[in-house]
C-alpha cells in the first residue's frame, strides 16, 4: 500500500487535536491588557503542547518522505500514535489549569512518554517493512535522539512526583531537542539525488 492516504488522515487528525487545543483557551475575565496574564498558566500549557503536537507532525511528515509502502502494522501503528496524541488537550487543559502540580505534570509526562512510545513503534514497523539499504534505514540510523526523548519523558515522570518543576523543564529541553526537523530524512534525501 502506499502511504498516501495515512498521511492525509494524520494531517486532518493533528489539524483537529489544534483546533481542540486552541478551544481550550478562555479570555481574560478583565478588559486590561494585564489581565492576560491571569491566564499564563494555560497559555503556557497551550504554546507547550502546541509546540509537541507540531513537532510530532514535522518529523511524521519527513518521515514519510523515505517510506514507500505501509502495511496493516504501519496502519495500527499510526493509529496508535494518533491515540496518544488526542490526549494531548485533556493533558494540557488539566496542567493548565492547575500548573506545576504532582498528578497534572505526572499525566502530561505519561502523555508524552505515550506519544514518543507509539512513534518509536511506528518507526520499527516501518523499519520491518523496508529492506536494510533503503532510504528509511539510512535516515533513521541509531535514533539517539529518540532514545534520548524516551529516557527523558521516563524521568520527567518520576521526577513529577519530587519536583514537577524540573520535569516541566524536561519536557522543555525536549522539545528544543527535536524543534528542529530531523535533518538524517534530509541528508538521505539529497544524497540520493
Amino acid at each position: 500500500m502506499a502511504p498516501d492516504r495515512l498521511t492525509a488522515f494524520t494531517d486532518g487528525v493533528v489539524a483537529i487535536l489544534i483546533t481542540i487545543l486552541v478551544l481550550e483557551l478562555k479570555p481574560p475575565l478583565g478588559d486590561h491588557f494585564g489581565d492576560i496574564l491571569d491566564e499564563k498558566g494555560r497559555l503556557l500549557a497551550y504554546l507547550l503542547s502546541f509546540v509537541f503536537v507540531a513537532i510530532y507532525w514535522v518529523n511524521h511528515h519527513h518521515l514519510f518522505q523515505v517510506v514507500h509502502r505501509i502495511d496493516g502494522r504501519v496502519l495500527w501503528a499510526n493509529i496508535h500514535l494518533l491515540f496518544w496524541l488526542s490526549l494531548t488537550p485533556v493533558a494540557t487543559a488539566w496542567l493548565g489549569r492547575t500548573g506545576a502540580k504532582t498528578g497534572p505534570v505526572a499525566t502530561y509526562a505519561v502523555v508524552l512518554l505515550g506519544c514518543a512510545i507509539a512513534y518509536t513503534l511506528l518507526t520499527l514497523a516501518l523499519l520491518a517493512l523496508h529492506e536494510a539499504e533503503s532510504q528509511l534505514h539510512q535516515a533513521i540510523g541509531d535514533d539517539r535522539k529518540g532514545k534520548l526523548s524516551l529516557l527523558l519523558y521516563a524521568v520527567a515522570f518520576v521526577l513529577a512526583f519530587i519536583e514537577p518543576w524540573i520535569s516541566i523543564a524536561l519536557f522543555v529541553v525536549v522539545a528544543c531537542i527535536w524543534f528542529v526537523p530531523d535533518r538524517r530524512v534530509s541528508r538521505t534525501l539529497q544524497s540520493s539525488t
